[in-house]
């Protein structure tokens, strides 16, 4: 399909009444504080990648607060951020910070390139993250594009080609309103009027102020677009997760730095295979005796996982022999295993009555 070319004019205007709708009624968040810096405006990004505003923001303060500069950052310690990551997921996007904060300071001189071409070659920077620093934070204009903007530009231009696919031509039509005028500004406003008015469900068309060139609204489809692809059934996989307790702590691992969840504290498990497990295939982690409490459900990014859990309450001597015997194992006090990944969290739920995010 070919983007048909809207009228530059009324292009031109409507992008000016949206930022002028932006001016009145834009979102109060913790990462438009800081002004323009980079720093900030990076750490927001990065943690926003596949989470909301409101799960994210309590995460961002606690980042600034212990590590407020890029240099701060680049010298902490790997496990210290990565405790502090636990709950927002994708675990990955903590080693690249790390990895790219460190990268700042040494080859940068602590100071992050002011353009989209050479952010770009920065650890964990993608074309959406460059685009986004080099116009927020240094009022480049630059075509960004998440899902709330892919939204917005599916719907402006009655995109008919189903997602993924279809983002090539939503990158084609949102490039189309990027200028030079007010280029940090931009991006921001459209992922407001995505969160309060081109909602994915009941959007407010009548309130948009693009609402003049936009194809869906003309047609009474809004909700339509963005067109999605059937989705794909998530293959399933089960494990056996170990809960050994002395009633004041936990026993955890570090695990390898490379691959799901890498470098996490997490609790001892079976691997996570296709098949169910039966209790005579379960070598226990620990000669030690369990009680069975029950099942759950978790689901990552390329697979949902049925994990049963085994819980070992033992005395706190028996307890401190266990770890002085078994090399590369830690309690972690009980009060603190909110810094474990979700998917271990909820294996604490029935032990320690925790409340849960979905990751």
């Amino acid at each position: 399909m070919a983007i048909i070319e809207k009228d530059a004019a009324l292009v031109s205007r409507l992008r000016a009444e949206l930022l002028a709708w932006y001016d009145n009624h834009g979102r109060d968040l913790p990462w438009r504080h800081g002004g323009r810096d980079p720093y900030r405006v990076w750490l927001s990004e990065v943690m926003l990648q596949q989470t909301t505003t409101a799960h994210a923001a309590p995460y961002y303060a606690r980042f600034l607060e212990l590590w407020p500069t890029v240099a701060d950052l680049a010298a902490a310690a790997d496990g210290e951020v990565m405790a502090q990551w636990a709950g927002l997921g994708y675990y990955a996007r903590a080693r690249r910070l790390l990895e790219c904060a460190r990268t700042v300071e040494r080859d940068h001189a602590g100071r992050f390139p002011d353009s989209e071409a050479e952010l770009l070659k920065l650890p964990g920077f993608g074309p959406y993250t460059a685009a986004a620093v080099a116009a927020i934070a240094f009022d480049r204009p630059a075509n960004v594009v998440d899902g709330n903007i892919e939204r917005i530009m599916a719907r402006l231009y009655a995109i008919p080609t189903p997602l993924p696919a279809g983002r090539t031509f939503v990158r084609e039509a949102a490039v189309r309103w990027v200028r030079d005028e007010r280029a940090g500004d931009w991006p921001q406003a459209l992922m407001d009027l995505a969160n309060q008015i081109c909602r994915p469900k009941s959007p407010l068309c009548l309130l948009c102020p693009l609402n003049a060139a936009c194809d869906a609204f003309r047609d009474g489809k809004a909700e339509s677009y963005p067109v999605k692809a059937a989705k794909v059934t998530k293959p399933r996989r089960y494990g056996v997760v170990f809960v050994v307790t002395d009633g004041v702590s936990v026993i955890v691992e570090r695990r390898e730095a490379k691959g799901l969840l890498g470098g996490m504290l997490g609790l001892p498990h079976t691997q996570w295979r296709a098949e169910p497990w039966q209790i005579d295939d379960v070598k226990p982690m620990f000669d030690l005796g369990y009680s069975d409490a029950g099942r759950y459900e978790h689901v990552f990014t390329h697979f949902a996982l049925t994990q049963q859990v085994w819980i070992a309450r033992v005395g706190s001597s028996a307890f401190a022999d266990f770890l002085r015997h078994h090399n590369g194992w830690q309690a972690l006090p009980l009060e603190h295993v909110k810094a474990l990944p979700t998917v271990f969290t909820k294996a604490l739920k029935s032990l320690l009555s925790l409340d849960h995010t979905p990751a």
